[in-house]
This record gives C-alpha cells, structure tokens and sequence, in this order.
C-alpha cells in the first residue's frame, strides 16, 4: 500500500507555542487550524510512494542532508496566503532564503533523477512559510468584512536536520509522522 508523503523542517515547541497564541485571538475565525503538533515548514511534497520507493528516497535524504550545512529562517509576520491570489491559508511568512531555496531544488533534483515517485519540480520561487489554517471557503466568502490579517510574527528557525513525513488525511485533518530523520551536515563534521 502506497503512503502520501513529503520531506519537511519540523519546528521548534517555541515556535509552536507562538503560533498557538495566534490561533486564540483568531479562534472565531471558518478556518481549520493546523494541529499544533502537526505544524511543519514543507520542503518537498512527494506525494503516494511505495515501500520500495519510500526507502529510496530516504537514501536520497540522507545523502542531500549531508552534504548540506545546518542554516536558519527568519520569520517575520503571519498573513493570508498565497500572495497575489484570493486567499485560502493563514500563513506565517518566512524570509527569502538562498539556502533554503538550494536545499529545496538540490532535493527535488536527485529525486527526479532517481526516484519514480516524484515527477515534478515546483516552478514557482521559494519562500518559506508555515501553514497554520486553511480558510473554510464558503463561509470565509460569506463574512461581511473578512479580516486583513497581516501580523508581526518574529521567528528564526533553525534549519539543523530535515525529515521524510508520512500525511495520513482525515475527515478533522492531517495527521503527521516522521518516517525518517536525516541531520545536516554529517560529511562536513568529520
């Protein structure tokens, strides 16, 4: 049976915390919020893989983790998101980082190159965030003046190991684990 997957920056309890006193003052809001425990910075979506594939891809992961340096984020405020679109996440905002953008597309390399369960590389620049509700379309729509939210949410986040996720989907959301763990930097420390 396939497992729907992705590779993802977990977060520090700090930062979770932060992020759940935000939730209190909006909690009125027709949003789903993310699940504490479930709040991640997504580097790569896989999507279904197999077994077989799963373990390949955990080869790549450690591999890519290695031979990348540990780094930080600088979060600076949480808004709606995407940018430029009509919104459908309340997201906190990281920095345009080089690093992060290079460990993004060095991961999304090896995987086309070498893995038959990812077929895709994301057009689109790369900027941080961090989902932390999706927006309930219809009622959002239906509020007679929907907030502009558009906070300060100062943050850094240490970027020191990087993990493969397994996203189970249920009916009050997803649900989390790590499948594997991979540090950063490993070939560098020696």
């Amino acid at each position: 049976m396939k497992k729907r997957v992705f590779i993802a920056v977990n977060l520090p309890e700090r930062l979770k915390k932060q992020a759940k006193s935000f939730r209190e003052k909006y909690d009125y809001l027709p949003v789903r919020w993310t699940k504490e425990n479930s709040l991640h910075l997504t580097l790569v979506f896989i999507g279904y893989a197999s077994d077989e594939q799963i373990l390949e891809i955990c080869r790549l992961l450690k591999e890519t983790a290695a031979e990348t340096d540990p780094f930080s984020i600088k979060f600076k405020k949480i808004v709606l998101g995407p940018p430029g679109k009509p919104p459908r996440l309340i997201w906190a905002e990281g920095e345009l980082n080089e690093k992060f953008s290079k460990l993004k597309n060095k991961l999304e390399e090896k995987l086309l190159a070498e893995s038959a369960a990812f077929s895709r590389k994301e057009s689109r620049p790369t900027k941080p965030h961090i989902t932390l509700a999706r927006l309930k379309i219809g009622r959002w729509q239906n509020l007679e003046s929907p907030p502009q939210i558009e906070e300060d949410f100062n943050f850094e986040v240490p970027v020191q190991s990087i993990e493969l996720m397994e996203s189970d989907l249920k009916g009050d959301g997803a649900e989390y684990a790590i499948m594997e763990s991979a540090e950063l930097g490993e070939n560098n420390s020696q």
